[in-house]
């Protein structure tokens, strides 16, 4: 986390957490939510406006995390804003050698398990979260996989990736319902 995020979070303290207003889509894009966006109806049916700009994303990324509910955030100074997810938290990008990094190119640890969806979408637990291998992808992990340099891969339902991976879709539908 940057340190600059660090000072204002000890500077204000009691921030109000901010929900909705931030999506990632399937391909790991960031999306802004705002009101009008939101009213049209839950990400990812309605999802705003792309945020392209690398400085932001960059920002976002260092500042990405998950809380003990399963709820994944970006800390933007003081305030929490909490993401919905159309799919999973990270898109792992796979390199020539079959390593493995976050979209934004931090290197993560070898896949410890590997799932493959209904759609044919293939998935990785990496240091203990759950992500998309990226579409673009696909090819050398299909040589990592047929190379047995990573585990077999398991079925899992597109559903049920919340539970297996511990994380949560919409963290704005769940404090809906604790009310």
């Amino acid at each position: 986390m940057d340190d600059i995020v660090k000072q204002a979070m000890q500077k204000w303290p009691n921030v109000p957490d901010c929900y909705g207003w931030l999506g990632r889509d399937v391909r790991g894009h960031w999306w802004l939510r705002d009101a009008e966006a939101q009213a049209l109806g839950a990400f990812p049916q309605s999802k705003g406006w792309r945020l392209e700009h690398a400085g932001w994303i960059a920002f976002i990324e260092r500042n990405y995390a998950v809380d003990a509910r399963g709820c994944w955030f970006f800390q933007n100074g003081p305030q929490r804003v909490y993401v919905e997810l159309e799919n999973t938290p990270q898109v792992w990008r796979v390199r020539p050698d079959g390593t493995l990094t976050t979209l934004a190119g931090v290197p993560v640890s070898a896949p410890q398990q590997c799932w493959v969806d209904e759609q044919g979408m293939l998935y990785a637990l990496c240091d203990g979260v759950l992500g998309l291998i990226a579409s673009q992808d696909m090819l050398d992990a299909a040589h990592m996989l047929e190379q047995e340099r990573w585990p077999a891969v398991d079925e899992v339902r597109r559903q049920s990736l919340p539970e297996l991976g511990g994380f949560v879709r919409s963290p704005q539908a769940l404090v809906a319902q604790q009310g």
